[in-house]
């Protein structure tokens, strides 16, 4: 048959449905399919666990989801999905749960619109799925895993390659911990979802890494986010949140490494930043406005090329900064006590110029900008604003960076890998190793 034709004939046609089996399984049977491709779609309305002890293939041929699980308690195992329906409409799926404690795990989910989707679905386990989306425009790609006034599910060690986003919508009390996602938009996007766990993800080459809006008692953790770049590149984005507890994690060569908009927006919130490593940004941490609320205790601000930014206003002072380090600051520890003898203090000079004219960036870090911000720090013409002061500044000795470090990526690659297969840390084409670099500079063997 031409190539070209391929697509025209139904995967009904060509192979046998697996509808069929499951229409002849008993509630609370364990359907284990012969070896092969079966046609789909398929509807699973009654608890049953279905094991394709990865030698099973169920193709939709191109329409709708590939497995609609309409039901409570079934498990799905060690299947391979593949070729869902085009609809952003329908939401075309590897697999749609409609119900509660299913589990979905160790499945292969290929070249379908979204890969798994919850709506309205409480107590699931997501748990060791490979995800890959359909081969279009980023912005078209359907979400990998999304949640839509789902609760107190686990979506834990999943693998994500070439979707668009992780999205957690109208969500609470869900744990997403220890998946990795990949070349897509947002790894993770939270609205209006509050009290939910976010615990040691890795997230890499995403336009953004995390971004919570408009959620409230999220606790992010231990997670680790490298190269969100691009003009809207930002590792961690924060939108009219409170309550967050933000702790031990590495925002690493991101164009914005955290990034804050009226957040806390409840009064007499906090939103606390804890031991976190923000290194090798373009920018450590950007402010759209000059807000408060945020308190920034033990973090450690490395080879930043500009640590602080606020935009639309004059400082960000009016947070709390107490024993954070920076890597530009220039005082003395004589009594060797770990903490800075005088404060560190963070000012604007020239660079109040692009901050407050944001095209001017284009023109930051050139030799003129370069040589006025020399000037205005040797003879200021006019009072500069403090961005940030820090009383008590740790010293690089008081750090332990053990506890900071990037660990290598925990999975997958490879189309055909298992998951939670160890892998080297990745390097460029030159042989340059990006993340042993950085161990270098912060004093790691």
């Amino acid at each position: 048959m031409p190539l070209g034709l391929s697509a025209v004939v139904s995967a009904e046609a060509a192979y046998p449905p697996f509808q069929a089996l499951v229409d002849a399984a008993d509630p609370g049977a364990v359907l284990t399919p012969e070896p092969g491709i079966y046609a789909g779609p398929v509807v699973i309305d009654k608890a049953i666990t279905i094991d394709g002890q990865d030698q099973v293939t169920i193709d939709a041929g191109g329409k709708g989801t590939v497995i609609l699980l309409d039901t409570d308690g079934a498990t799905l195992k060690n299947l391979r999905l593949v070729n869902s329906g085009t609809s952003h409409n329908d939401i075309d799926s590897g697999v749609q749960v409609r119900g509660k404690f299913n589990v979905i795990r160790d499945n292969r989910i290929e070249d379908t619109l979204f890969g798994i989707d919850l709506q309205q679905s409480n107590n699931n386990i997501v748990r060791r799925n490979h995800i890959v989306s359909k081969p279009v425009d980023l912005g078209v790609r359907g979400d990998a895993i999304r949640l839509w006034y789902s609760f107190n599910n686990q979506i834990t060690d999943n693998v994500v390659r070439d979707s668009r986003d992780i999205v957690i919508w109208y969500s609470r009390d869900n744990l997403i911990a220890r998946n990795d996602a990949r070349g897509g938009r947002y790894s993770l996007h939270f609205m209006y979802s509050q009290y939910n766990r976010v615990e040691d993800n890795y997230f890499e080459d995403n336009t953004v890494g995390i971004f919570v809006m408009y959620s409230d008692g999220v606790v992010l953790k231990n997670n680790t986010i490298v190269n969100a770049h691009g003009p809207t590149g930002v590792g961690l984005g924060l939108k009219e949140s409170s309550d967050l507890v933000i702790e031990g994690n590495r925002m690493l060569y991101c164009a914005d490494g955290v990034y804050i908009d009226v957040s806390p927006y409840q009064p007499e919130t906090t939103n606390v930043f804890r031991g976190n490593l923000i290194a090798y940004n373009g920018v450590g941490v950007r402010w759209l406005n000059d807000w408060y609320g945020n308190t920034f205790t033990g973090n450690w601000f490395q080879g930043n090329t500009t640590q602080i930014v606020v935009e639309g206003g004059k400082t960000a002072n009016r947070n709390t900064w107490h024993g954070n380090f920076w890597d530009d600051y220039q005082g003395f520890d004589r009594d060797d006590d770990g903490i800075g003898d005088t404060p560190y203090e963070l000012y604007a000079f020239a660079d109040r110029l692009w901050m407050d004219v944001p095209p001017a960036q284009f023109f930051k870090a050139t030799p003129m900008l370069e040589v006025l911000d020399f000037i205005e720090r040797l003879s200021p013409s006019t009072t500069p604003d403090l961005l940030v002061r820090d009383l008590q500044p740790l010293r690089a000795a008081s750090i332990d960076v053990g506890d900071l470090m990037v660990p290598s990526p925990t999975m997958a690659i490879d189309e055909y890998a298992e998951p939670k297969v160890e892998e080297a840390a990745p390097t460029a084409p030159s042989g340059y190793d990006a993340l042993e670099a950085l161990r270098q500079s912060l004093g790691r063997d």
